[in-house]
């Protein structure tokens, strides 16, 4: 898990601002023709210019629930100038608790109120990069989860939810997460590599060397977490910059589709996908196949450039 020192939005906008892009020169006698997912495949592989987030979804109430209590949430916003202006992207998964009243309230609560704290405190920089802001991106994130933690303690007392959001501007990921849904980072090698850390009780004990990941993996309490937003008044998320997987994905899914699948198998489905839609479709039937015991939730994004 990458850490890295505070950085503003403002930074960001003047850094790239700074760099002078070369304007392809106008072609004359175009014509068109549609695309097969093999020319697709081949254009991801040119330099995009402006450069751009490409993200696809994929969602299952799963094999063995008869209702879903996961909540997903995926935004791309591109503006292509002369300014150079970084694009923007914004992808949520939250699961809300089994067992508890209201856990599809409490994670719906929550992808809302992280996302709209968001983009109404972000909303006037990316329309005039030009401005100062005097938050940085840790704080904006801390400010949304706490908001998220506010709106699920009201909308739904008692209950609670994961919370794994990833705020991309440029290059640079800024991730807030509470619980066990994951973000991960998958490589066209097929390399994959976890980004966050659950809060559930098995795998701190696994960290202690307690118990060994074949033994977390079969453990019946694997899915009791110590940390989830609307749990307890006071809550430590897990939030940290990285940099954006280039080239590769990055991944945020629920416990239903990393918890019945292997990491290498993940990396596999993603890379032998024509689109990323279809990743995401792919992702969610081998979890169903592999028994669907939970809901399903899957957010893929690529950066473009």
């Amino acid at each position: 898990m990458s850490q890295a020192k505070e950085i503003s939005v403002t930074s960001i906008f003047k850094k790239l601002r700074s760099k002078k892009r070369t304007q392809p020169l106008a072609q004359k006698n175009v014509n068109t023709v549609p695309l097969s997912d093999k020319l697709i495949e081949a254009e991801l592989e040119r330099h995009f210019e402006p450069p751009q987030l490409n993200a696809g979804t994929g969602q299952s109430v799963g094999k063995q629930r008869d209702h879903n209590e996961d909540c997903l949430f995926a935004f791309s916003f591109c503006i292509g100038s002369e300014t150079n202006n970084p694009p923007f992207g914004l992808y949520i998964v939250a699961d809300g608790m089994g067992g508890h009243q209201y856990g599809e309230v409490a994670s719906n609560a929550a992808v809302r109120a992280l996302s709209s704290h968001l983009l109404r405190k972000l909303h006037p920089f990316l329309a005039n990069p030009a401005g100062a802001m005097e938050e940085s991106l840790q704080e904006l994130m801390n400010g949304a989860v706490e908001e998220a933690q506010k709106a699920v303690m009201q909308a739904a007392p008692g209950s609670g939810t994961t919370l794994t959001a990833a705020l991309v501007l440029g290059q640079q990921m800024i991730i807030a997460h509470v619980g066990d849904s994951r973000a991960y980072s998958i490589r066209p090698d097929g390399r994959v590599e976890p980004l966050t850390r659950d809060h559930s009780l098995v795998r701190r004990l696994e960290e202690l060397g307690h118990i060994t990941s074949e033994e977390a993996a079969s453990r019946p309490d694997r899915n009791v977490l110590y940390r989830a937003v609307g749990q307890g008044e006071a809550l430590e998320p897990d939030i940290f910059i990285a940099p954006f997987p280039l080239p590769g994905y990055l991944m945020l899914c629920s416990d239903g589709l990393w918890g019945v699948i292997p990491e290498k198998e993940l990396g596999k489905i993603v890379n032998a996908a024509p689109t990323l839609q279809v990743a995401c479709q792919n992702l969610v039937a081998a979890a169903n196949a592999a028994g669907g015991p939970d809901n399903i939730s899957v957010v893929l994004v690529q950066l473009l450039s």
